[in-house]
This record gives structure tokens, C-alpha cells and sequence, in this order.
């Protein structure tokens, strides 16, 4: 027997809308403060991303850009990570997150490994050309979330399906 997903849309006129998305905004705060511990800690796990794709994907598209856009602010504004010169790339990839997350729920209809695994490629896809056009450089430089950030890649998918089968009945 397969487990159905509870996947909500919630308004951001809701007052639960708010309190969800501060608390994976929190989520979004917390976890990169526990990576950048760890040598290029942020630039390899990518942990300012993982809550924004769990709240995307359960609550809907308005709580995923509510938290895509408050956790990189906050973070930046509390801690000065991320630096100002990264802080467009990664709001427009939170975004982009937020998008995908919130599509791949609706067109899957369940907790799917396989949407949860779109939804981050479609982001890192998306992303990666955007950073190439605010760059006005290299690919290489562009591309970076591509190749050091493999094991954060790796982490929103494995952790973020992992997380939302555990929220399935909530």
C-alpha cells in the first residue's frame, strides 16, 4: 500500500502561510550556519536551498517564495552570508527552486523521487544560465553549484525526499 502525500497550496493571506514559511526560513538560516563550520562548508552542501525545496513542494508555490526570498535576506543581513556579490544569484536560484519544487508537487501529485530529483535539476539548470548572464563571463564560473556543489545537490535530493516522506501524513 502506497502512502498518499498530504501537498497543500497555501495563500499567503493565510496567517499558517507565514508561520510555515518562517519556520523553514528558520530551517534555511540554521542549516547554513552548521555548514559553513565545515571548509567551503556553503559553497559544497548548498544548505541555503534545502527548506525552500521542502516548503515548495508540501505548502505551494507562495510559502516556497516566501521562504526562497526571506532565507538568503535574513542570512544576509544577519550574518553577511551571502555576500552581497552572491546574493542576486542565489535569490534568483532560490526562486527558481521555489518554481520547480512547486511544480513538480502539483504534476506529481505525491512525494515522487523522481519530481523531487526534476524539480533540483530544473533549478541548478535554470540557475546556472542566469548566473552565466549576470556573470557575463565564464560558464565554468557559472557552473560552479554544478561541480563543487555535487554533494548539495546529492543532499536536496536524497534528504529532501527523505524529509517530505517523513511530512507525507502531516
Amino acid at each position: 500500500m502506497e502512502k498518499t502525500a498530504n501537498l497543500y497550496t497555501l495563500s499567503l493571506a493565510s496567517g499558517r502561510a507565514w508561520i510555515v514559511a518562517a519556520a523553514f526560513t528558520v530551517g534555511n538560516i540554521a542549516l547554513p550556519q552548521l555548514c559553513h563550520l565545515l571548509p567551503q562548508g556553503g559553497l559544497v552542501l548548498l544548505p541555503i536551498y534545502f527548506f525552500t525545496l521542502v516548503a515548495a513542494y508540501k505548502y505551494g508555490l507562495w510559502v516556497g517564495l516566501a521562504t526562497a526570498v526571506f532565507s538568503p535576506v535574513v542570512n544576509h543581513l544577519m550574518f553577511g552570508m551571502p555576500g552581497a556579490a552572491a546574493l542576486l544569484p542565489i535569490l534568483i536560484k532560490s526562486v527558481a527552486l521555489a518554481l520547480a519544487a512547486a511544480y513538480a508537487a502539483r504534476w506529481a501529485g505525491k512525494v515522487s523521487f523522481i519530481a523531487v530529483v526534476g524539480a533540483v535539476l530544473a533549478y541548478q539548470i535554470a540557475g546556472t544560465g542566469a548566473e552565466w548572464a549576470l556573470e557575463g563571463g565564464t560558464f565554468a564560473a557559472a557552473a560552479q553549484d554544478l561541480s563543487l556543489g555535487l554533494p548539495g545537490i546529492a543532499l536536496q535530493v536524497f534528504g529532501g525526499w527523505f524529509v517530505l516522506r517523513a511530512l507525507q501524513r502531516v
